[in-house]
């Protein structure tokens, strides 16, 4: 009988000891931050938030994917850090440093990705992009490099990430991560200068359906763009310009915005007083258009011609202009 009580409690106590590591914990230290002050953990699910007391932390939840990336900050987000949780108890020690510098001790995600992190942004552009890339080809095996593939698809293209996806294991592609890189893959089309547009359709503010090939006979500019980019913005004064002295002429423009919040967009496009058309899948950096043309950053365009033709890329103010007169005058 004593055995067998003996047995019992052993496969309780073995029972709550795998529990307690199969959720996810995060004890922390910080330093000068008063008592009181909010502590925020986003994740794509889910925020939580907690009171810092004596410098110290404590957030305790299941995670619904692990490994899982989050930001911790505080409510100023003057102190804010990017890291890899999993499920497991993890520990964050920034009492002699910053957020940024703190010691992050329980992640084997977090623990690869700063072999990468922050010393990839001491570099320049061009030699993080190949120590990213270079990350990626090798630990196919990791969720962090399907995150990093994601971001720069647009920028390594299409040949290249297929080459690096190929390469991720099965549980890796099926991964959120893993999921936006074969819908890129899919979709891309990358069209070039000399090359026939690629058509696509998208509904625009009102909800009517609207395809690039509705506007056959046309010269028209695709443009991509959105409320929260600032160069954007900027340039919109100087597109309306030019909409106005071309649009009797046969010019037209397409904006595809690459926002999430649809009052953000239609608002935007009050403000600036665009009055072309404008489509969105409010998709952000998701969206499929920008998907189909390869789009890496924006503000960016394709000059189309009334044949179908791109004739031109990324042209502002007086070269858009100059373009224009050309074909129209």
């Amino acid at each position: 009988m004593k055995k067998l009580i003996f047995g019992i409690i052993t496969l309780f106590i073995i029972s709550c000891n795998e529990k307690q590591t199969a959720e996810f914990s995060l004890r922390g230290t910080t330093n000068g931050i008063e008592n009181g002050t909010y502590i925020f953990l986003h994740t794509d699910d889910v925020t939580d938030s907690t009171m810092i007391g004596n410098n110290a932390f404590y957030f305790k939840t299941k995670l619904s994917k692990s490994p899982m990336e989050a930001t911790l900050r505080t409510s100023d987000w003057f102190q804010r850090r990017v890291l890899w949780l999993e499920n497991v108890p993890m520990t964050f020690d920034a009492s002699k440093t910053d957020f940024i510098n703190a010691k992050v001790s329980g992640s084997e995600s977090e623990n690869l990705s700063q072999t990468l992190y922050p010393i990839a942004d001491n570099l320049s552009r061009k030699e993080q992009l190949e120590m990213e890339m270079k990350f990626v080809e090798n630990n196919p095996n990791s969720v962090v490099s399907a995150s990093i593939l994601s971001v720069y698809s647009t920028t390594w293209g299409k040949e290249k990430t297929m080459e690096l996806f190929n390469h991720f294991p099965e549980k890796i592609k099926e991964s959120n991560y893993g999921q936006n890189i074969a819908k890129y893959i899919e979709l891309n089309k990358d069209p070039k200068i000399g090359e026939r547009y690629a058509d696509f359709e998208m509904t625009d503010q009102n909800g009517k359906s609207q395809k690039l090939s509705n506007f056959k006979g046309k010269t028209v500019l695709l443009e991509f763009w959105s409320s929260w980019c600032g160069p954007c913005r900027k340039e919109n004064p100087n597109l309306v310009k030019t909409y106005e002295k071309f649009k009797p002429k046969g010019f037209e423009i397409l904006a595809v915005s690459l926002d999430e919040d649809r009052y953000s967009w239609i608002e935007a496009i009050r403000k600036d007083s665009l009055n072309w058309v404008h489509v969105s899948d409010l998709k952000g950096q998701g969206n499929e258009a920008s998907l189909i043309y390869g789009i890496n950053g924006i503000p960016d365009n394709f000059l189309i011609s009334e044949n179908g033709e791109i004739i031109g890329r990324n042209l502002r103010g007086g070269k858009l202009n100059e373009k224009l007169s050309k074909i129209l005058e």
